[in-house]
């Protein structure tokens, strides 16, 4: 297990030609589109000659290649210096192509060639810095528990060569190494088993990425937390014999051209490091899948080691609760009252509804740092799957930044969906004993509920958005495009677009 924190990503290295030696045993990856004549053609590029193009398309033409959308087809070609090409559909030609495209493609050729450690790609001319990204997360794997006898004997993917010609192809490349290593990040956290990642084992790993990317980290403990009225915190973490905690990462914008004042982005996410759903236990079947409850607070910090990684003009503060939701002689009960940080009182009807107890400290915490704007996700309801299915958040909040923030994950293939937040819901959180009661009493409209509660401790002024991740975060089916199974680190990208989008528009 590496002791270096964050993922260890392979070697990217930009080069505006095919090398000629020292890749031998690579495999060259070659985009290709379906012809009017239903057969694989190469998109041009200046890495090929006429020769070798003719070459690939008369090896994919004997084996039948079409070029549809992510279907892969390996060949040999003798005139090239390299052990063998992988031809990766794009389907139907197009003028351009959108980012998510390249990604999945190159994601989709990662893991077609699992055992292979050196690849050459010519994606990178279409899109340097999304056919990186496809590349380090289709390759991903996650072998930290695997003893000699089960653990992988074919070696992993540890070169990337990126053909481009284009000036800036070096940094494009960059930082798609630097977002698709924070997005792998996330997905180590979340598939960490929960015997190996509890609350305090987690603030001290997001510790030490806080530390070794600059940033500013506070971790309070449970005695700290009871001292300052984090109710919600301490309510759903006295179950466990494993104490809560709160980690807050701090990143500093560097200074802008502009006399304006720089902005400030609250990221909160919620670490539910196993959710047994408390005294209102879960059902046996599939609760294993509750390592992924912290899926949000993995998001939450690699986009803000990210942040700071990336030199982002952006005050980014993240506040992520941290907590293991058990039923014992200890635990909360139903119909408890607890007070949330900042002085709400809530009656506790459901133990299951735990997510947002510790949600709603952090935001009024988060808050109290008067962000321009708020971002926070969450593994929160079943009834995001329900509504939106397993691979689209539901995005809700105030109207304008829930549709920006919408769009720019729809930009980057997270596929966020904006939802509303009907005011009458707010009647079903009705306590008869005190402030808010922290479940509704009719099964309908769950994942707006739990917006509608959030949006109570959300300070007056603050743009802000819920990101519903119940489904997206773990990926419980079969791989596709750049996914594997187990965690995907979603919404890493789309928090960091924000941020970026808001470093250039305000």
């Amino acid at each position: 297990m590496s002791t270096a924190p964050g993922y260890q990503s392979p070697t990217v290295t930009v080069a505006a030609g095919l090398p000629k030696r020292g890749v031998g045993s690579a495999v060259l990856i070659v985009p290709v589109v379906s012809g009017d004549d239903d057969a694989a053609r190469v998109v041009p590029t200046p890495f090929l000659d006429a020769a070798a193009v003719d070459e690939i398309e008369a090896a994919l033409s004997a084996l039948g290649a079409k070029g549809g959308a992510d279907q892969t087809t390996r060949v040999v070609a003798q005139s090239l210096p390299v052990a063998s090409v992988l031809a990766v559909g794009l389907g139907k030609p197009r003028d351009s192509w959108p980012a998510d495209v390249i990604r999945r493609a190159s994601g989709v050729a990662a893991r077609s060639l699992s055992g292979t450690e050196s690849v050459v790609t010519t994606l990178s001319e279409i899109d340097t810095e999304a056919a990186v990204e496809g590349l380090i997360l289709g390759a991903y794997r996650f072998t930290d528990f695997r003893s000699d006898k089960t653990a992988p004997k074919d070696a992993a993917l540890s070169r990337i060569t990126a053909l481009a010609t284009a000036k800036d192809a070096k940094a494009k490349a960059a930082r798609g190494t630097d977002v698709a290593t924070a997005v792998a990040t996330a997905r180590d956290f979340v598939n960490t088993p929960p015997s190996h990642l509890f609350p305090g084992e987690f603030a001290d790993r997001a510790k030490a990425l806080g530390k070794a990317a600059g940033l500013e980290v506070e971790v309070l403990d449970e005695k700290a937390l009871e001292k300052a009225g984090y109710g919600g915190i301490i309510g759903v973490g006295k179950g466990s014999s494993r104490p809560p905690r709160l980690v807050r990462l701090i990143h500093r914008g560097a200074k802008q051209q502009a006399k304006t004042a720089r902005k400030k982005v609250a990221l909160v996410g919620k670490g539910i490091t196993f959710d047994t759903g408390g005294i209102s236990i879960k059902p046996a079947l599939n609760m294993h899948q509750m390592t992924s409850d912290m899926g949000g607070a993995a998001a939450v910090i690699a986009t803000v080691v990210l942040a700071a990684k990336q030199k982002v003009a952006v005050d980014v503060i993240a506040t992520v609760p941290m907590a293991e939701n058990m039923p014992s002689s200890t635990a909360q009960r139903p119909g408890d009252v607890l007070t949330q940080y900042g002085g709400i009182t809530v009656e506790v009807l459901n133990t299951d509804a735990e997510g947002r107890l510790i949600l709603a400290d952090a935001i009024v915490r988060a808050c109290e740092d008067d962000p321009d704007y708020l971002i926070e996700t969450s593994t929160l309801t079943g009834a995001q799957t329900v509504a939106l299915g397993s691979r689209t958040p539901g995005v809700m909040g105030s109207d304008d930044f829930r549709d920006r923030v919408a769009a720019l994950s729809q930009e980057v293939g997270e596929n966020g969906w904006p939802m509303p937040l009907p005011e009458e819901l707010k009647d079903d959180l009705k306590s008869t004993v005190a402030d808010l009661a922290n479940v509704s009493g009719s099964r309908f409209a769950g994942m707006l509920v739990a917006g509608v509660y959030l949006r109570e401790f959300v300070a007056e002024g603050v743009e802000w958005a819920h990101v519903d991740i119940a489904g997206p975060a773990y990926n419980t089916g079969g791989p596709w495009g750049y996914t594997g199974k187990g965690g995907t680190g979603v919404p890493v990208r789309t928090m960091f677009a924000v941020i970026e989008d808001v470093a250039a528009r305000g």
